[in-house]
């Protein structure tokens, strides 16, 4: 059949429009290699800091440039951007759940991605930004499984809770000399970095912080670093890094218990300290100082009411080093810290006092 130019014409404008209502298909970009195991086991946390950080970059920049995909692909850059947030927290850049949500954030948002009509062609810079996500993804896939490697070695390990931290100080400690009673400080980083000697000079303080420790660990070692020691007290300083990597209350509580019922046995008086207050104030120095998205403030309060419930019941000494350092506004006090979770000198000064009046209490200390 022949046609004439003028129906030729709106035949051809109509194919071109049924044309247009086709979804695009997504792009076809060449996906990276697979990334030799070797290059991934050489990887770490701070070194994924940027790719952590570009993702959730790439995330909002591609939605804004795709119609409708902002809406939709929302709740999931919230989730990234959370994620991101707590990665970039002070220590929680291996932490393998948080790569797992900014991973499942990132799959969920590729997804909608593909299944959602797009301009065709796309427009370059779109193309190109979409596929560095896709390579950004693949890359933060392989490091979650890297993670969960290291972790499970980890804990095939022959010395998860680092006993080999302080095997060799054990062996060297004498005995103690009744005249002036042991007292070992256990916990994590905030008493691992207390110059006890300095602050309590004359007095058998033993000091057993270990950086980044959980109830857990702490559980683990103690019959090496608290019971074998033979003190007369134990001053216990945990539970911040435990909320830091979301362990559930009950198990906090239970590892609590646990060292609890030991000392008890073994006739150690026990002074229990409350979980120091965290800020946000040091957030100018980067994200990884945003201490309150990984600390929860509420958290912290709930396990330090636990911790005053249990320690009365058991008639322990308290030493309320949260109340000491909190602003007004319940975050640990500027002054008092430089990264909004340490304390710095000031912080140390402070809290000082509370903890030697606390030990004279429960022990009988010699005069100085």
């Amino acid at each position: 059949m022949r046609w004439n130019p003028q129906t030729r014409a709106l035949l051809i404008g109509a194919s071109l429009v049924c044309l247009a209502c086709v979804p695009s298909l997504p792009a076809q970009t060449a996906a990276p290699a697979p990334t030799p195991e070797a290059a991934v086991a050489r990887w770490n946390g701070n070194g994924m800091l940027p790719a952590y950080d570009r993702s959730a970059q790439l995330v909002e920049s591609t939605a804004i440039l795709i119609p409708n995909l902002s809406r939709a692909g929302e709740p999931l850059l919230a989730q990234a951007k959370q994620a991101v947030l707590n990665l970039n927290s002070n220590g929680g850049s291996q932490n393998a759940m948080e790569v797992h949500r900014l991973n499942a954030a990132l799959r969920g948002y590729l997804q909608l991605l593909d299944s959602m009509e797009k301009p065709f062609p796309l427009p370059e810079t779109t193309e190109k930004q979409v596929a560095e996500l896709r390579s950004l993804f693949l890359r933060l896939d392989a490091w979650e499984m890297e993670l969960l490697r290291r972790n499970q070695a980890s804990l095939r390990g022959s010395d998860r809770d680092n006993f080999a931290r302080y095997r060799e100080a054990n062996a060297k400690l004498s005995a103690p000399n009744a005249k002036s009673p042991r007292v070992v400080f256990m916990g994590d980083s905030i008493t691992d970095s207390w110059r006890l000697e300095e602050y309590f000079p004359g007095y058998d303080f033993v000091n057993r912080g270990i950086s980044g420790q959980m109830t857990g660990h702490m559980l683990g070692r103690f019959q090496r670093d608290v019971i074998d020691l033979h003190p007369a007290a134990m001053l216990i300083l945990a539970g911040t890094n435990d909320i830091a990597n979301a362990v559930p209350s009950e198990v906090i509580e239970s590892n609590f218990e646990s060292m609890f019922d030991l000392a008890d046995k073994h006739r150690i008086k026990v002074i229990v300290a409350t979980v120091m207050p965290v800020s946000d104030y040091a957030e100018g120095r980067g994200m990884r100082f945003i201490q309150t998205q990984r600390r929860s403030p509420s958290r912290i309060a709930a396990l330090n009411i636990w911790l005053k419930q249990e320690a009365a019941r058991r008639h322990y000494k308290i030493v309320d080093y949260y109340t000491a350092l909190a602003d007004n506004t319940g975050a640990l006090r500027k002054e008092f810290s430089d990264d909004g979770l340490h304390p710095n000198a000031a912080g140390y000064r402070a809290i000082a006092p509370l903890a030697i009046a606390a030990i004279r209490d429960v022990v009988k200390l010699p005069a100085h």
